[in-house]
């Protein structure tokens, strides 16, 4: 059936994580003091109550935070100790703030000299111990995420009176290189103050640190002198530690003043020619960043969504953008710029040279940007893909980069709205000769749709996320990519002496860029080790030579800035990395064969990432064990939708009324029942298939004496395909109390009012008003029914073109006010008037590329749950809104009280 039911709940959410008084120090939440249960039994939310009224009996008398970065190799190790000075048990909350793009490598907990260790395991492994724990009721992930770079770890444990323990994770990371720099981000946010309290972080670079800059959100002129810097030609040490006494917020509060981020950023000074090579225990890792080419001309042209939903914020803060973006553009570079949303806007119609005066006129077309109509990316992109072709076969250019930068904020619903055609269609256009980069504006964009794209044809993907410094991230993005130096680069190492290579070709390298290749050598000889780099720039770049290397091993065996094993796993963080990334596109074996070559990496390094997960079980307690994941920024993306922190385990409660009720279809399925949560910006929906002529009960309430039944009508002709749609095409509303009936088709409305049956058409307007119910009827369009005392409907009809083959007419429901129903309503939409409560775990891969799986706990059911979109078209009557939701299979069993035949009923007007 082809039918679309939305129903739009308000929505009050028991939320997993705990919102409490706590200690968040670079990276770290330690919780001394009240802490709120939230735990759940039988899957319901417990009122909330305090632990503990003893506020000083838990001392966090140590915190540190040892950044250690050896050839940008970042590892960091965050360490706390408390106390329990009470005479009882006591339960202590720690959570530790990281970069999410590092991989966690380890956590321990020590407790009176016993040591509890998390174990690294392939995630469906985990998965199992994890689902076990959802169904006991428990909170049991660990990791969420938080704000656009970090994602949070946290866990919280019982000690015994009088013991202490101590917290230790571990995570690694490879600092990449933007705008000519790195950056060590620590966030620090206590709430009380600690006696010893340390944030240090040690550099070595051997080709030499070119500057060392440190600055923070919170240091005022008391506090800076307390940042140590010591900084020689290959080393850098950075420290603050403040005593108890510098951390109060004022001279008689309790409160530290230190709340923010603190941040260290550096660069290191580059070689002529190949740069630096380094050998340490068998792997080298090579750093390319050429300080003296010349920036190659860029040919761009910018494709901007402007349909309805990027209307308010986000154009305004597009346009701002836009305007800072054209005025950035060299004078050698060429530009276009594509609008679009279900039509094609542009300021010209091919490409112009960025002189002062086409940049003014630019400027001026780029305020003329408006938001409204629908959204067809694949013309938008096509279009940018034929204006720099005929430039490249018109003008005689010199060497330059062809690019196109889409900027987004939806999903394609207008002219190819497949993604996966839409895909091919670009891939098939640009054929390799030109580079897509994808900027994903706001939470309902499809990001791993734009993040496949890109992949597929030598791009970046690119959330921009709705704030006030949306136009900034713009700008940000644009600089990062505005000025390539060399295109189609090739580093070449000797076949006879290194395996394990990682990636060796790059599209661009960037300005302030870097390009990092490491490997495994055969052996240790490294005197004959040739290395040569190949790329387009300004002029033909062409290098062969041996560059500078070094085996640290014999050079610097006792150097304390060394730790271990690191080249080794510099390169296997770098080569599962891009493995992730290469395993987003390809076929379904290549995909499966490099996804499986990751977790093997991932779990022999012990690294935490999209395919492992942590299992940390606690001390002394029955609880089932708990489980760290890596998130992704798809399962980020969701869970700013949801407007939860955690993309791993989601708890909802609805209240118990929704707001309204919405019944619609679309031309390439079955009646689909979408449950809206607005204020989570979520939804679910499920189909029911049945035959034509089939009516259930939709909304049933003998107290208040609300009837509506549906029937489903079919095609007029099987369509080529052989599958017939189905949709609604006969409603039946009745107010027993009121003495109301309505039998509304796609023909007409037949009202029965004061005895007497009442024939409107919907080929006119009418509006009719009564002691028990009002009536206003659009011509072709829609009907609204309201009810005294009651709620209130409105049907829309759908119009078909008149001599289409096999698609009729079809209407729409939607119920305002709903909330005036009794709380004994129930039938096939009015059971989900009631309180729903449903968690979603276990994020996965699913059939279809651009779609996740999970697994939904609802109703004391377990079940298989996809991640899909279905339309509403109360605002835009043609094209809906595309409305993102968990999709439940099967006929929605599980979800629905009993089954879909259970709503089955024979007449219009009839109850079950």
């Amino acid at each position: 059936m082809s039918g679309l039911f939305a129903l739009r709940r308000l929505l009050l959410c028991s939320g997993l994580g705990l919102v409490l008084p706590s200690l968040v120090l670079g990276a770290v939440l330690i919780s001394p003091e009240e802490a709120a249960d939230t735990q759940f039994a039988n899957g319901a939310p417990r009122s909330l109550q305090k632990r503990s009224t003893v506020n000083n009996m838990v001392e966090v008398y140590s915190v540190t935070v040892d950044c250690t970065v050896t050839l940008r190799f970042a590892h960091t190790v965050i360490t706390s100790k408390t106390l329990n000075k009470a005479n009882s048990s006591q339960e202590i909350f720690f959570e530790v703030e990281l970069p999410k793009t590092a991989f966690i490598t380890n956590f321990t907990m020590e407790i009176e000299g016993r040591l509890y260790v998390g174990v690294v395991k392939e995630k469906e492994k985990a998965k199992k111990q994890y689902e076990t724990a959802v169904k006991a009721g428990q909170t049991a992930a660990l990791v969420k995420a938080s704000g656009r770079k970090m994602e949070k770890f946290a866990v919280s444990v019982n000690i015994a009176a009088l013991s202490n323990i101590t917290f230790t994770l571990t995570h690694e990371e490879l600092l990449q290189r933007k705008l000519g720099q790195y950056e060590i981000l620590t966030r620090i946010k206590p709430k009380q103050r600690i006696q010893e309290f340390k944030i240090i972080t040690n550099i070595y670079e051997p080709h030499g640190i070119s500057y060392v800059d440190v600055h923070s959100t919170f240091l005022s002129n008391e506090l800076l002198p307390l940042v140590e810097k010591t900084v020689t030609d290959k080393k850098a040490h950075i420290s603050f530690s403040p005593t108890l006494e510098q951390q109060r917020s004022c001279p008689d509060c309790e409160g530290s003043v230190i709340d923010g981020d603190f941040i260290v950023k550096y660069d290191v000074k580059r070689e002529k020619g190949l740069g630096g090579l380094q050998v340490i225990n068998g792997y080298f890792v090579h750093y390319f960043a050429p300080h003296n080419l010349c920036p190659v001309p860029m040919n761009v042209v910018f494709v901007i969504d402007e349909s309805g939903s990027m209307s308010g914020t986000k154009i305004q803060q597009t346009r701002e953008a836009m305007l800072a973006i054209i005025q950035d553009l060299r004078e050698e570079d060429h530009f276009g710029i594509v609008l679009f949303d279900d039509q094609l806007r542009f300021w010209k119609s091919s490409l112009q040279q960025a002189t002062k005066q086409t940049v003014k006129d630019a400027m001026e077309f780029t305020k003329t940007f408006r938001s409204r109509g629908g959204t067809d990316i694949n013309a938008g992109v096509l279009k940018a893909v034929d204006m720099l072709r005929t430039a490249r076969r018109g003008v005689i250019l010199p060497p330059s980069a062809d690019m196109i930068i889409l900027l987004t904020d939806g999903m394609p619903n207008s002219g190819v709205s497949d993604t996966v055609q839409i895909q091919k269609n670009v891939h098939e256009a640009i054929g390799g000769n030109m580079s897509l980069n994808c900027l994903g504006f706001g939470r309902d964009v499809e990001y791993p749709f734009l993040d496949v794209m890109s992949q597929q044809n030598k791009g970046l993907a690119r959330r921009i996320f709705e704030d006030s410094d949306a136009a900034l991230q713009l700008q940000g993005f644009y600089r990062e990519v505005s000025s390539p130096l060399l295109l189609d680069v090739d580093l070449k190492y000797p076949s006879n002496t290194v395996d394990s290579l990682t990636t060796n070709h790059f599209n661009q390298l960037f300005n302030g860029s870097e390009i990092i290749v490491a490997g495994r050598l055969m052996d240790n000889d490294i005197d004959n080790f040739l290395v040569e780099v190949s790329g387009k720039g300004c002029e033909d770049y062409q290098v062969k030579e041996q560059p500078s290397a070094s085996d640290w091993s014999a050079m610097y065996p006792d150097e304390e800035y060394i730790f271990g094993d690191f080249t080794e796993r510099l390169w296997a963080y770098l080569t599962i990395q891009q493995l992730l990334d290469k395993s987003k596109v390809g076929s379904p074996q290549e995909k499966d064969n490099i996804t499986a070559k990751a977790l093997a990496m991932s779990l022999r390094y012990n690294f935490v990432t999209p395919l492992t997960s942590m299992v940390v079980t606690k001390p002394d307690t029955d609880d089932t064990p708990q489980v760290a994941d890596k998130l992704t920024e798809e399962q980020r993306q969701i869970a700013e939708r949801m407007g939860s922190t955690s993309a791993r385990n989601y708890f909802y409660q609805a209240p118990s009324r929704p707001t309204y009720l919405v019944i619609d279809r679309e031309l390439d399925g079955d009646p689909h029942f979408l449950i809206e949560l607005p204020n989570r910006e979520d939804a679910l929906c499920f189909n029911i298939n049945d035959k034509p002529g089939t009516i259930f009960t939709l909304v049933k309430d003998q107290d208040s004496g609300v009837l509506v039944n549906g029937q489903i009508i079919g095609d007029k002709a099987v369509p080529p395909n052989g599958q017939i749609h189905t949709y609604f095409g006969r409603f039946g509303i009745v107010h027993q109390t009121l003495g109301v009936n309505l039998d509304v088709s796609t023909q007409d409305i037949s009202v029965l009012q004061d005895g007497n049956w009442v024939k409107l058409m919907w080929s006119g307007t009418a509006s009719l008003k009564g002691p028990n119910m009002d009536l206003l009827l659009t011509k072709d369009h829609s009907l609204t029914v309201t009810l005294k005392d009651s709620v209130k409907f409105v049907i829309l009809l759908h119009k078909v073109w008149k001599k289409h083959p096999y698609h009729r007419d079809y209407l729409g429901f939607y119920t305002l006010d709903s909330h005036l129903l009794s709380p004994n309503v129930h039938g096939l939409l009015g059971q989900f008037y009631h309180s729903i409560e449903f968690e979603v775990s276990n994020l996965r891969p699913g059939q279809s590329p651009e779609k996740l799986d999970a697994t939904m706990f609802v109703k004391g059911h377990e079940l298989n749950v996809t991640r899909g979109r279905q339309r509403d078209f109360r605002r835009d009557i043609k094209k809906g809104e595309s409305i993102p939701c968990w999709f439940i299979h099967n006929n929605a069993t599980g979800l629905i009280d009993g089954e879909a035949s259970d709503y089955v009923v024979s007449g219009l007007f009839s109850t079950l």
